[in-house]
């Protein structure tokens, strides 16, 4: 009953930017921390940035000062606004809530994954 929808990924060059975006819908009561990770080929899964439901944000060293997750809470959506991109940071981006549910208990919940591509 509860989705996460994903946008705003694609191809840029490095040093450009992007911006995605994770609507929730559904079955929401509330929403406490949400974040993005990727996915590189041949990598595990790992953190990129995460903000709670007070919109106190935390990054992964590696993209610290380049990248901007925030939140809005009418919307139930949350942005990565992502600068300087790399070719580094080249992966699948997810976003992730944990969220709970007028009649759902509160569990976490994914995205579908997008693709972000940074060329050299």
């Amino acid at each position: 009953q509860v989705q996460l929808v994903e946008s705003g990924g694609g191809l840029v060059q490095a040093g450009g930017s992007l911006r995605l975006s994770c609507a929730a819908s559904g079955d929401i009561f509330s929403i406490n921390a949400m974040g993005w990770y990727r996915q590189a080929p041949g990598k595990q899964r790992e953190l990129v940035a995460r903000i709670t439901s007070g919109c106190s944000p935390n990054y992964a060293e590696s993209v610290k000062g380049r990248f901007t997750i925030s939140r809005d809470n009418a919307k139930n959506t949350v942005y990565l606004q992502m600068n300087s991109l790399k070719p580094e940071d080249t992966a699948v981006y997810y976003c992730n809530a944990d969220i709970r549910g007028w009649n759902t208990p509160r569990a976490d919940y994914w995205g579908q994954g997008t693709q972000v591509t940074v060329s050299s």
